[in-house]
């Protein structure tokens, strides 16, 4: 890492496990995965679950007064102050049909212990995101920054949906019922592209890492997206729920963005929630108008 990652708190004994819980995806990867359901169609695979009992030991090696929220289960000293939400494996779906787009992920809350407010959200204060296929460690800590294999993160600065590329995903379960299909619809016609790749922790850290302008899904959980939201913070994003209030880590709403675009997103799921038909697609010549204009044409 660089000078700067390096004086990281919590991140380098994270990445070492991150890097460990990786470096055990791919050999599975590589033997031949077994699948079975935890739902009617919602894919776990013996990955899942001992990856996340790799990482839940060694955090207690690390850190034996920390709390674990894991995917697959795990539920260990949830009242104390420090509190790691771990996904072992993101993009379980496409790991089990041999897509290599998957990763770990690794959230750390510190969490202020009141009386009444056992629920109530803390701070996140640090993340690591670990794509094994690629060797991509994206990790930051809250006021610290964002950094990617040591390289200093910032989002992108483009400022119009239209020339943005953003992401989404769709559930396992109850596709039918979700109602993502329409904004899916709007966005395509609206931006360079919407890509739905299967990891939601790898979309965040690509909104962080400027590849992406936006991300945004229905029905996520904390292990899903506490790295990431850090992450894209530090990098210089926004996170909010579809109608721009304040994100929490419960919220079944993610909207992030690289904070340029962020009231052209909301404005869109407003009118779409009211029924309302959005604005009209401007037409080419009205885009070449407006990236004349803000060049100063």
């Amino acid at each position: 890492m660089s000078d700067s990652a390096t004086q990281l708190e919590w991140v380098p004994k994270a990445s070492e496990i991150a890097r460990e819980a990786g470096g055990r995806l791919r050999e599975f990867l590589a033997q031949g995965v077994e699948t079975e359901y935890k739902g009617d169609v919602d894919l776990v695979t013996v990955a899942d679950r001992t990856v996340e009992k790799l990482i839940r030991t060694r955090i207690g090696e690390a850190w034996p007064d920390h709390g674990i929220y894991g995917e697959e289960g795990t539920r260990e000293g949830m009242e104390r102050v420090f509190r790691w939400y771990v996904d072992p494996l993101d993009g379980t779906t496409n790991f089990a049909h041999g897509v290599p787009h998957f990763c770990v992920s690794m959230g750390l809350e510190q969490r202020i212990i009141r009386s009444g407010a056992t629920d109530e959200d803390g701070k996140l204060v640090a993340g690591v995101i670990y794509d094994p296929m690629r060797d991509e460690l994206f990790c930051a800590e809250a006021g610290r920054g964002a950094f990617l294999n040591g390289k200093k993160l910032r989002v992108s600065p483009i400022p119009d949906l239209a020339e943005s590329l953003v992401a989404t995903g769709f559930p396992s379960r109850k596709r039918h019922d979700n109602p993502n299909i329409h904004f899916y619809h709007e966005f395509t016609l609206r931006s360079h592209g919407v890509r739905r790749a299967g990891s939601a922790a790898l979309d965040l850290a690509y909104v962080a890492s400027g590849r992406f302008q936006a991300f945004w899904e229905f029905n996520l959980n904390p292990w899903d997206t506490a790295a990431g939201i850090l992450l894209l913070e530090e990098a210089g994003g926004k996170v909010t729920d579809f109608s721009g209030g304040p994100f929490r880590l419960d919220s079944r709403e993610v909207l992030a963005s690289n904070g340029l675009i962020h009231d052209e997103l909301v404005g869109l799921f407003t009118e779409m929630f009211a029924g309302r038909s959005p604005s009209p697609i401007p037409t080419p010549r009205e885009y070449a108008a407006r990236r004349l204009a803000r060049a100063g044409g």
